[in-house]
């Protein structure tokens, strides 16, 4: 009973310690001068692994952007860019520059419902489950490691999913099992339509401009 009383306080303790540090916006603010150069321009375009507007993270779960860049520091996710940046943060950076991004956009809270899709979209959607994870609003994602996505860029959006259904590549993919096997039942044309529908839903997310000389 001792051990099992101990243990959970040091579970208690170290999910204390995670939202302490997730709390630490003024810390995380002090650690974006990687981030700014793309993620505080907005209509910002990478280059790779084609050509599409930086995806917007103000506003967005801090516990996906923790995810994310977990995944990139391990490689989950293959992108030399945000490998690298990914891979020089500690878990305390990673936590705070989420937290920093989760707060960074006021935008009003998206209606909790949205007007029905066109028919060939929603057939699509239903066929994804897309809202059995993002919600039905894309804005209310059933646990907060999962993105919001709605009114993000489409573009973006596209590759993100297209990487899903790429493999045995060293610079490009995504490993996650679950967004694969929904990925692949669709071409790369579905997906365009299905990321060009979310992108003009009402969001949360922005890209609040930011200087480069701090």
């Amino acid at each position: 009973m001792k051990r099992l009383l101990r243990i959970s306080l040091a579970l208690v303790a170290a999910l204390g310690a995670f939202a302490a540090q997730a709390q630490d916006v003024k810390a995380g603010e002090k650690k974006i001068a990687m981030c700014i150069g793309c993620h505080g321009i907005p209509g910002y375009q990478a280059s790779f692994p084609e050509v599409h507007k930086v995806p917007m993270i103000a506003g967005q779960n801090a516990k996906y952007i923790v995810a994310a860049l977990q995944a990139y520091a391990k490689g989950e996710r293959k992108h030399p860019t945000m490998q690298g940046i990914a891979g020089s943060l500690s878990d305390a950076d990673m936590a705070n520059i989420a937290a920093y991004y989760e707060q960074q956009a006021k935008l009003p809270a998206v209606p909790e419902t949205i007007p029905d899709a066109p028919a060939n979209v929603a057939e699509l959607v239903k066929k994804g489950a897309c809202v059995s994870c993002h919600g039905a609003n894309f804005s209310k994602p059933i646990d907060p490691s999962y993105p919001k996505l709605a009114g993000q860029h489409g573009d973006y959006l596209a590759v993100a999913l297209k990487a899903y259904k790429t493999e045995n590549s060293h610079t490009v993919g995504r490993g996650n099992a679950i967004m694969a096997g929904q990925v692949k039942q669709f071409s790369n044309a579905e997906l365009k339509v299905i990321a060009s529908y979310i992108a003009t839903l009402p969001t949360e997310l922005a890209t609040v401009p930011q200087s480069k000389f701090r």
